[in-house]
């Protein structure tokens, strides 16, 4: 079992999850957030004040599988948020030790479906 976190632009959410749909994986977490990283932000003007800005906004997805799915993940991931382009994003592979659905008390790989 794996814990596939990406740190994806907001305006390619959209892609990755019909790409994920596409190879028969539905069960995702998203949240908010903000980061940088090698784009180090901007500056704009506010009111005639100059802004650095340093946080930009980013999407946090977070998807639980099977270890014969975390291939395919990955690659969904791949194709619907990149752009070739630095700020594109980040995929973190992390091994799950256990799961367990509350509703039936189900574990491991049947848990997560």
């Amino acid at each position: 079992m794996k814990l596939i976190i990406a740190y994806i632009q907001p305006e390619k959410l959209n892609a990755v999850k019909q790409e994920l749909y596409r190879r028969e994986i539905f069960k995702i977490s998203v949240t908010n957030a903000m980061g940088c990283g090698q784009q180090k932000g901007y500056k704009e003007s506010y009111r005639g004040v100059d802004i650095e800005v340093n946080l930009l906004k980013k999407v946090r997805i977070e998807i639980a599988v099977n270890d014969s799915f975390a291939e395919a993940t990955v690659d969904a991931i791949l194709v619907g948020a990149g752009t070739n382009t630095i700020g594109d994003g980040k995929i973190f592979i992390l091994p799950i030790e256990e799961c367990i659905r509350i509703r039936n008390r189900d574990t491991g790989s049947v848990a997560i479906g």
